[in-house]
């Protein structure tokens, strides 16, 4: 009595650890066996399953085991437990949690605030997230609690395509509340937008490359060459005066003159 009550608290223990069995704490005699390149081996002793993987050196870990016989497999256990946690670890990263926003109206709303209200919950209701609706009630507008349930309904009709609703119109103090759930998943809708923004992406024309300075600068007119001024014709010199030039002959018949009498 006493061993069948022991055995029964250690299993009770070992269902709440949610790592599974490895080497000697498989129980099972027999095990079905799956070596560590997932070919099937067959059913075995576990004995043997053991020695098998020791052989390789590796673990026997039980993957299966509610099956008859349990499904072992010979695999490397530390990377096994590495490699789930960072799957649940990009798993919990991943995760959307849905949100519950909320609109709020009045009885006597005019149309443009209501198509406001409408806009702003069918982007809640895109984006995966849950709408609350609620209508505040003043003074004598709480005996008219069916013009409220009428303007929810119509609010509901009009956001269909994004929502459908979880909790009709009921009556919550001075207000009357409804709430509208999303068509798709906050994870659904998550992918939705990527998709789009990729595909806009993708559609969108792509950017011209910047011009250089020299492809901006217009090119300039041809023109003929002008010459140099080096090269052109030099200008006639001045003549001197006739004066001067008669001056220099009469000076020098007078130096020869002196020079013969001396």
């Amino acid at each position: 009595m006493t061993s069948a009550f022991t055995d029964y608290v250690r299993e009770e223990k070992e269902s709440r650890i949610s790592d599974p069995r490895i080497n000697d704490r498989i129980r099972a005699t027999e095990v079905r066996l799956v070596g560590p390149e997932g070919e099937q081996v067959g059913v075995v002793r576990v004995d043997v399953a053991l020695r098998l993987a020791q052989e390789a050196d590796l673990d026997l870990v039980e993957v299966s085991p509610n099956s008859n016989p349990p499904v072992v497999k010979v695999m490397d256990y530390g990377k096994f437990k590495y490699e789930a946690a960072q799957k649940a670890k990009e798993a919990r990263k991943n995760q959307a949690n849905t949100i519950l926003k909320e609109v709020r109206f009045r009885l006597k709303i005019d149309t443009h605030d209501y198509e406001t209200k409408r806009k702003r919950a069918e982007t809640f209701l895109k984006a995966g997230d849950k709408v609350k609706a609620m209508i505040l009630f003043r003074g004598r507008e709480q005996s008219r609690p069916e013009q409220g349930v009428r303007l929810l309904q119509r609010f509901a009709e009009d956001v269909s395509e994004y929502g459908v609703v979880e909790f009709t119109p009921t009556i919550d103090g001075r207000n009357m509340v409804m709430v509208i759930g999303p068509l798709k998943s906050k994870a659904d809708a998550k992918a939705a937008q990527a998709k789009e923004k990729e595909d806009a992406r993708v559609a969108a024309p792509a950017a011209p490359e910047p011009e250089t300075p020299e492809a901006k600068a217009p090119e300039k007119p041809k023109t003929e060459e002008k010459k140099p001024a080096a090269v052109a014709k030099k200008a006639p010199a001045a003549k001197k005066p006739a004066a001067a030039s008669a001056a220099k002959p009469a000076a020098k018949t007078t130096k020869k003159k002196e020079e013969k009498d001396a």
